[in-house]
């Protein structure tokens, strides 16, 4: 399986993938990154902050939007060169996500595409936005 090339790229193509988090998520995202912070892991201590809940950690949501540059636009073979993020609102357990890449300008010459980077709620609201730079699978 192979993503698309620099040359299959066009300015305005669009990929998404959507997830509801579930408890599980947030236990095994923990336990690969070692980010036991209690905002994610204790609902007693979570209850005290500003958020009123657990939330799921901000950079699952940036790992979704990892999966649908590696495995759909471009996909498979893709290597990521930068990723800017910000944090716009919290990913409760249960939210449903939609991850979201748009192609905004193919820099054929150094092999690259600029790409929007967004994870969306079920309410429709933009939880985390940003955007990358990534090198597609060669021809």
């Amino acid at each position: 399986m192979k993503g698309k090339t620099i040359s299959e790229i066009k300015v305005g193509d669009v990929a998404e993938a959507t997830k509801t988090v579930s408890e599980t998520d947030v236990y095994l995202f923990a336990g690969v990154t070692g980010d036991f912070n209690p905002a994610h892991m204790n609902e007693t201590y979570a209850q005290k902050t500003f958020f009123k809940t657990r939330i799921a950690h901000g950079m699952l949501g940036a790992g979704f939007i990892s999966a649908v540059v590696g495995m759909q636009l471009p996909g498979p073979g893709t290597i990521y060169i930068t990723q800017e993020l910000k944090f716009l609102a919290p990913t409760r357990i249960g939210d449903t996500v939609t991850a979201r890449v748009e192609v905004l300008e193919v820099i054929a010459d150094k092999k690259r595409v600029r790409m929007k980077t967004e994870c969306i709620n079920q309410e429709g609201k933009v939880i985390l936005a940003g955007e990358a730079v990534v090198s597609p699978p060669r021809e």
